[in-house]
């Protein structure tokens, strides 16, 4: 039996009960936990989406509120530039495509935050389109039991894009059901760290990783993501005291949240602006957009 036809079987009985997954999340279900997944793990993912799906419904919804509220809304999930794209793309879809998410790859990569990942994850599991869909996790599997090393490059090269391509099965519907039985081996058993080659794999015997004696990764130094002490974790201390107020705020309460480095939260708060995550009121005070 093949790699593929062995990981749908295990799919099949391994798949998690994800809501984005049930019939009922639609496309607009499947858009916006793919925003929220992006650098995010699932149990911080989930009791953010349910509150967000049961008042953001449909595009229409998060496309009528201010994008403040987005940003809000988006709590402590991190990245939040991602809520101020999805609400976005809920706006592009409303006035492009009469509040219905589109199924097509190209009207989808031309949603706001919407990169090639992310229109081939939503033409598949919510259209059952057939396209590769290289998250993390599936390249890690294509990387391990295909081209035998133990973690993929930084960046989707051309050869890793053909290989993928060239494994999609003909049929749509299988293609589709391919991307979210490896993407979903990826990450409950050919994990980054310590995989369970030996315990639940299975394609274990087919894996040219584990044939090859499981080789050091010798590639290019891989990416980590600091945080403590960052301006990353300063400009979330800044937002969480906009996310929590309800009017502007004064710089000096906006400070007291970081009483640390002047310099760093100067620098914080002027790319929050920036990024349009906060906006100076006509009384120099902050706020949400």
């Amino acid at each position: 039996m093949s790699v593929i036809e062995l990981t749908l079987r295990w799919y099949d009985a391994n798949r998690r009960d994800l809501p984005w997954r049930r019939p009922a999340a639609g496309a607009w279900g499947v858009l916006v936990s793919e925003f929220m997944l992006q650098q995010t793990p699932v149990n911080r993912v989930l009791p953010v989406y349910q509150t967000w799906m049961t008042r953001w419904p449909d595009p229409a919804a998060l496309a009528a509120e201010p994008s403040g509220e987005a940003v809000r809304a988006w709590g402590r999930l991190g990245y939040p530039r991602r809520a101020l794209r999805l609400h976005g793309a809920a706006t592009a879809i409303v006035e492009r495509h009469d509040g219905v998410v589109p199924a097509d790859y190209e009207e989808l990569r031309a949603l706001p935050g919407v990169g090639d990942y992310t229109a081939a994850a939503v033409a598949s599991f919510a259209y059952g389109r057939r396209h590769a869909v290289l998250d993390t996790n599936v390249r890690r599997v294509l990387a391990r039991v295909y081209s035998g090393e133990q973690y993929p490059a930084n960046a989707v090269s051309a050869a890793e894009r053909a290989l993928a391509v060239r494994l999609l099965p003909e049929q749509p519907a299988k293609a589709a059901a391919w991307a979210a039985a490896s993407m979903e081996l990826g990450a409950l058993v050919c994990v980054a760290k310590n995989p369970r080659c030996d315990d639940g794999c299975p394609v274990a015997e087919l894996c040219a990783w584990r044939k090859a004696g499981r080789p050091e990764y010798e590639g290019p130094a891989r990416r980590g993501q600091s945080y403590a002490g960052t301006d990353r974790q300063c400009r979330g201390a800044l937002l969480a005291v906009l996310r929590a107020a309800d009017a502007p705020v004064e710089a000096d309460q906006l400070f007291a949240a970081w009483p640390g480095d002047e310099e760093q939260r100067g620098r914080a708060l002027r790319s929050l602006l920036a990024d349009g995550l906060a906006v100076r009121t006509a009384t120099n005070q902050y706020t949400l957009p």
